[in-house]
């Protein structure tokens, strides 16, 4: 099992950092307090135990923070993760690996004492997807990650007449879990929301997202070209998702989505409003990676 042994900050840069026990990973940030946060894709820094022992087997002093690394961690080969591969660090916080190894424009302290530093190769960075508390001995894992297709219904955002901001707000969303590989937005049509619909179910993704066209309104055929796709209805998911979001507004009622699995692949219609999409989001994601694991084949049965 790989596990996190320190999480180090530093106020400067440029300095080694300490190992504060705890702390805070902040969405598209990093660390709290720590002076690399929102470094651009390099918010959090990563380097192996095991990495360190290279430096310490040449008659080093080191340990964790001395290399400027936020995590140090063990039991995980870091180096040789996929850019992409997603890490859950704790109970709740999701980086993405974004660079492997960097390159060092100034020799640090350690490279005059060794003449070596193992950081530039072996160190990784990633950016918050998710953020969380971390402390040292949490878990640190390999995440699944999944393809995503994402489709919003409007007459008027296929004309060019109406910004899509529902389909980038599931897409940001959905970041913890994947990566959106084809967002469209075709007209209130029957036809056209089938034909993209199994054109996306052709590109192999685990999941399609449609935002829009689930009212009651002569337009508003989303549903039905849904159930033209769908092998098997999953209706709890639009049960839950209505009697949740009610709360919020008793126009829930009136929206008539679903969701349902076409081969391996989860289809979900949501309401067209960002508001409503993150609402509906909601009550979806603390199920998601079950859903996900086992539409696909991914992970196992409920029963033990």
């Amino acid at each position: 099992m790989a596990e996190i042994i320190a999480v180090c900050t530093s106020a400067k840069k440029g300095e080694r950092k300490k190992n504060v026990g705890e702390s805070l990973l902040i969405k598209d940030q990093g660390l709290t307090g720590d002076a690399h946060a929102g470094f651009a894709h390099r918010q959090v820094s990563l380097l192996a135990e095991e990495s360190i022992a290279k430096m310490t087997a040449k008659g080093l002093d080191v340990g964790p923070g001395d290399f400027a690394e936020n995590l140090t961690t063990r039991g995980l080969d870091l180096v040789n993760l996929p850019i992409g591969t997603r890490l859950q660090a704790g109970p709740k916080a999701i980086l993405r690996v974004t660079q492997i190894g960097k390159e060092c424009h100034d020799r640090c302290a350690i490279y005059y004492q060794a003449g070596d530093c193992v950081m530039p190769r072996e160190g990784i960075f990633g950016e918050v997807l998710l953020g969380g508390k971390i402390k040292v001995g949490d878990r640190l894992e390999i995440r699944p990650s999944y393809r995503f297709g994402i489709i919003t219904a409007s007459d008027k955002g296929a004309r060019g007449e109406r910004e899509d901001l529902s389909g980038p707000a599931i897409n940001e969303i959905l970041l913890p879990w994947g990566d959106v590989i084809n967002l469209v937005i075709v007209p209130d049509d029957h036809a056209a929301l089938v034909k993209m619909i199994r054109e996306m179910l052709d590109q192999n993704v685990d999941a399609i997202f449609t935002t829009g066209g689930t009212g009651m309104g002569p337009r508003d055929v989303t549903p039905e070209a849904t159930l033209d796709v769908v092998d098997r209805l999953v209706p709890g998911i639009a049960e839950a998702i209505r009697r949740e979001t009610a709360a919020a507004t008793a126009k829930a009622m009136l929206s008539r989505g679903i969701a349902g699995i076409s081969g391996s692949t989860l289809i979900v219609n949501l309401p067209g409003s960002p508001k409503a999409v993150a609402e509906c989001m909601a009550v979806l994601t603390p199920v998601l990676d079950h859903a996900l694991e086992t539409v696909t084949g991914r992970g196992g049965e409920c029963a033990r």
